[in-house]
């Protein structure tokens, strides 16, 4: 088990969960509790896989936090203002895909500039933070007065599209929990419904990864072009087309955080996503990715993303913790994951 990247992050949330649980008197855990922390675990999560995927190939992406926020209000304001050019009303179905044939070339864009430049994949994203996020803002400024747009009609009752994105899952794991005695309100009645929609998504996206990564020729061609490119090049493997759909995967996992919260929030505001970058790549890291690439695996990156959503949701349960300790933790965590993932590396490579 010392030999697997994720066993770091492993017991740290084992050890979090445990402390949270204790702290709180149960209270992190009850049925809302635990609806709460799921919402914010699989935010992180859903970012955090495409971040950890990119890094396994030897590449950063710090646009992800602007692509949220241009995600998001790309959206909204198709449903709020209707298609541009004379095309009439936006649905939830047209808006959602619009913003994703945008985001996903935008990512293209990226990664083209990243391959074909021999930039540093730092320097080029880096750009495309203050490029998005500025447009955006200007934009939107320009076009809706503001940058937030609140009070959009709610969708989930009339589109399955916004349904699935916002809505509410796996509700017949609070059913049974009502059944068998638990999960009431005051009134005795039943107290939560569901997990919020991002949960289910946060699922199929880790579980797309880990079976990619596991299981098929592409997960190979991820690990040898981070491992070392130019032998991956050698062997005929198309290190370049690679990178680029990566880029173009950490766009879609930002265009579907963005559109699970337009759509369960009904609102939107183009600084979300604000900092949303370093989060998924602190958390891939936590998760036993190595920042130099060929090393990682999806399992790390979910026990990474419970452990740094339970702790940033902590200040709720247990109000006499200041907030600003989370990031105090998540600095030390993320320092501390940096040395073990290099030992863990070593030891498995017999110190190469």
């Amino acid at each position: 088990m010392i030999r697997r990247p994720e066993i770091g992050s492993f017991i740290v949330m084992i050890v979090i969960i445990l402390a949270l649980a204790l702290a709180s008197d149960g209270k992190a855990f009850n049925a809302l509790g635990l609806k709460n922390n799921i919402a914010i675990i699989a935010q992180y999560g859903i970012i955090a896989t495409g971040a950890a995927l990119l890094m396994i190939a030897g590449e950063f992406d710090l646009s992800i936090g602007s692509m949220i926020g241009f995600a998001g209000m790309s959206m909204a304001m198709m449903l709020k203002w209707g298609l541009p050019f004379g095309f009439g009303e936006a649905t939830p179905f047209l808006a959602f895909l619009i913003t994703l044939a945008m985001t996903l070339s935008i990512g293209w864009v990226i990664g083209t500039v990243v391959v074909r430049s021999g930039l540093s994949s730092f320097i080029v994203t880096l750009a495309f933070l203050f490029f998005m996020r500025g447009v955006t803002e200007v934009a939107f400024r320009l076009i809706n007065q503001s940058t937030q747009i609140s009070g959009l009609p709610d969708y989930k009752q009339e589109s399955w599209v916004a349904d699935i994105l916002g809505g509410q899952v796996f509700g017949w794991f609070y059913d049974l929990w009502f059944m068998l005695g638990g999960n009431l309100n005051r009134r005795g009645e039943q107290w939560v419904e569901g997990f919020d929609a991002r949960f289910l998504w946060w699922l199929i996206i880790a579980g797309a990864a880990w079976f990619i990564l596991s299981r098929t020729q592409l997960g190979n061609w991820i690990y040898a072009t981070g491992d070392n490119k130019e032998a991956a090049r050698a062997n005929g493997v198309p290190v370049n087309a690679v990178k680029v759909g990566l880029f173009m995967f950490t766009a879609f996992c930002a265009t579907m955080f963005a559109a699970c919260q337009v759509f369960d929030t009904n609102t939107s505001d183009a600084a979300k996503g604000n900092l949303m970058e370093l989060f998924a790549i602190a958390i891939a890291v936590v998760g036993g990715t190595l920042m130099t690439g060929g090393f990682g695996s999806v399992l790390g990156v979910i026990f990474g993303a419970i452990t740094v959503g339970l702790v940033s949701n902590a200040v709720f349960f247990i109000p006499e913790i200041d907030g600003a300790w989370f990031r105090v933790f998540l600095g030390a965590i993320l320092l501390a994951a940096v040395f073990a993932n290099e030992r863990i590396r070593k030891r498995i490579t017999g110190g190469i």
